[in-house]
């Protein structure tokens, strides 16, 4: 998505019309657009490969990420850990991510409808008829792909690791926190 080159990770995160903008002029271009979503709340090797595997798929990728109203309701009150506007810088700043924007919908349905991606991707874990928007993408001469998902890499397993191994720990507090930890 050279269209306005970002230079920054955070020129990268963008509001629903400048997506639209620079969607119409990927069409004129006759380039690809890839789009997958997800919550990326503790980012982690799973989420890494599955946007490497995506961005395989076309010329751009855009990354849907539900806003933390959202995640709240998906996950629960205890999320997200890390609020969206990190959640969006740290994806912006990845290089096979083109566009990031945020949705508060439960599902990237809506999203979907007004992009039309070329592609869409999903995790294998869920089945074709599962996949919100595949009707959309489908409909317009796009296609729906799954991916299959790195083994034993979850936000779910990482936050269970880390409650496992710091569940007898005294805590520390901030000022205390060694350098390097922080």
């Amino acid at each position: 998505m050279n269209e306005g080159s970002p230079s920054s990770s955070s020129s990268k995160v963008v509001s629903l019309p400048e997506l639209l903008r620079i969607r119409k002029a990927m069409a004129e271009a006759g380039k690809r657009v890839v789009f997958t979503n997800g919550c990326f709340d503790v980012l982690h090797r799973g989420h890494v490969d599955l946007l490497r595997a995506a961005r395989e798929f076309g010329d751009a990728l855009v990354v849907g990420v539900n806003d933390d109203a959202s995640m709240r309701r998906l996950k629960g009150e205890r999320r997200p850990l890390v609020p969206a506007e990190d959640r969006g810088e740290i994806l912006a700043a990845l290089e096979m991510v083109d566009r990031v924007v945020f949705f508060s919908e439960d599902d990237p349905g809506a999203l979907i409808d007004a992009l039309v991606p070329d592609v869409l991707v999903k995790g294998a874990d869920y089945a074709l008829d599962e996949i919100v928007g595949r009707d959309t993408v489908e409909r317009a001469g796009g296609r729906v792909e799954r991916v299959t998902l790195t083994p034993r890499k979850s936000t779910r397993g990482l936050i269970e690791l880390v409650l496992e191994r710091f569940a007898n720990s005294p805590q520390v507090r901030a000022s205390e926190t060694p350098k390097g930890d922080r």
